[in-house]
């Protein structure tokens, strides 16, 4: 692939739409319309990320992803840190993106049960995941154009029936308290912000396809940039747009599926059912994208024997006629699957403080990368080193603030983060470091055993 193909992939794995419809919901019960302020604030962030992306996965184009490049300029036990939080991150993201699915499904077909669309979406995604790259790259084309058309109707609906200011939002914003519009406190923007960033997520895909790309030190950086520029135009705005256009702002923020009463409020019933089923479509499309990213990530912890021998051999096998990882992508499918069965409440918070923390690794990443020379053979170079890092570095310190302050899910959410943390560094020592010492291996550093993942 080059740019276009993996940009392709990128942008279904960020997945806007669904990002929009599922994610930004529980923004909007946080913080009402103070989600303009966290989105706006989280957008700032994730470019200033993707910029970090950028240099290290040019640095290091390799399909593990973040572990590979924290690692590699950290350090291994940092990046085996990473990688555990990466391997529960992976598992929650396609439950969290395909548990909405019923919602929007339910316009056409009511009552269905929100495990079982679920569970379908990532048994068909996981099937199809198998096929060959370029296969999967161009189905997801498709059905990001559709979802893309909807933001599109979402923003103009927005526009054309303004009942909000823009003023209010920024300078008055208001939650639903108790059955009444209240000031949302700042506390509570801070805290969405972390689930914010989780919309936001994904630009960073484009290296776990890296070594499927031509050129790929060169081009994969290109692809993050743009995928996160058109990331957060194709959310900020259709949000700001329904959050100026909801014609009872209090209906609208209790609602249990918000953009279709903004829709149907709006456009009207048929409008609804089309915008609802191009969502289903965008929601399949996110999970097909996340677990073929996710196969591509246990594939890479398989080469560098992180597992059990078995294990390890199993990860790196690789079909003989599409060249895909498709026992890592079965892995993927299933764990998902299992995780189906967690509320979604509880996988949107503890994935957004997750990406927080591996954030946080990224920027010290990029900062300790140019101090020892472990990234000078990069062809990107970030623009206004150090700034950006240490920029995001404030910022992400005050989200874990904002979750500190917070009893009942910002705190939980740190704790069950850092005892990830904690048991994969234990992992790691107790286990790992007992064979000897752990190699992060490229594609071509691989063992006899384990071959190379490389495409037609």
């Amino acid at each position: 692939m080059r740019v276009v193909g993996a940009l392709l992939l990128t942008l279904s794995a960020i997945t806007p739409a669904s990002s929009v419809f599922v994610i930004v919901p529980g923004v909007f019960q946080q913080a009402g319309s103070g989600a303009f302020l966290s989105m706006a604030t989280a957008a700032i962030l994730s470019l200033a990320v993707a910029y970090v992306y950028a240099e290290l996965s040019s640095a290091y184009p390799i399909a593990g992803g973040e572990y590979c490049m924290v690692g590699r300029t950290l350090g291994p036990a940092s990046g085996f840190a990473i990688l555990g939080l990466t391997a529960i991150g992976n598992m929650l993201a396609p439950a969290v993106l395909s548990l909405g699915a019923a919602d929007y499904l339910s316009v056409v077909i009511p009552d269905l049960n929100p495990v079982a669309v679920a569970i379908s979406f990532i048994v068909l995604t996981t099937i199809m995941g198998m096929l060959h790259i370029r296969t999967n790259a161009w189905v997801t084309g498709v059905f990001l154009l559709l979802e893309l058309l909807s933001l599109l109707v979402i923003a103009v609906l927005g526009f054309m029936h303004v009942h909000q200011p823009f003023e209010s939002l920024v300078f008055h914003p208001v939650s639903l308290t108790n059955g009444s519009l209240r000031v949302t406190p700042i506390m509570m923007i801070g805290l969405s912000t972390a689930v914010s960033v989780f919309a936001y997520n994904g630009a960073g895909a484009a290296v776990y396809f890296s070594e499927e790309m031509h050129e790929a030190p060169r081009l994969v950086a290109r692809t993050i940039i743009w995928a996160q520029l058109i990331t957060v135009a194709t959310e900020l705005i259709p949000v700001t747009a329904v959050l100026m256009g909801a014609p009872d702002l209090k209906a609208f923020l209790s609602s249990a599926s918000p953009f279709s009463a903004f829709v149907l409020a709006t456009g009207g019933p048929t409008i609804n059912a089309v915008i609802s089923l191009s969502i289903a479509l965008a929601i399949f499309n996110a999970v097909l994208a996340t677990v073929l990213q996710n196969g591509r990530f246990f594939f890479s912890t398989g080469r560098d024997s992180t597992w059990h021998t078995a294990i390890n051999n199993a990860f790196t096998r690789t079909h003989s006629r599409f060249n895909s990882p498709w026992v890592a992508t079965l892995v993927s499918g299933g764990s998902a699957a299992i995780m189906c069965f967690v509320k979604l409440q509880y996988l949107l918070v503890l994935t957004g403080t997750g990406l927080v923390f591996t954030y946080i690794a990224l920027c010290l990443g990029a900062l300790w990368g140019r101090g020892n020379g472990s990234t000078s053979h990069a062809p990107y170079r970030m623009p206004l080193f150090p700034l950006v890092p240490l920029a995001g570095l404030a910022f992400l310190g005050f989200i874990i603030y904002t979750s500190c302050m917070d009893p009942d899910t910002g705190r939980l959410s740190l704790i069950v983060n850092v005892v990830v943390i904690a048991a994969a560094i234990a992992y790691y020592r107790f286990v790992l470091l007992r064979r000897g010492k752990w190699v992060l291996r490229g594609p071509d550093e691989h063992l006899p055993d384990a071959p190379t993942f490389v495409p037609d």
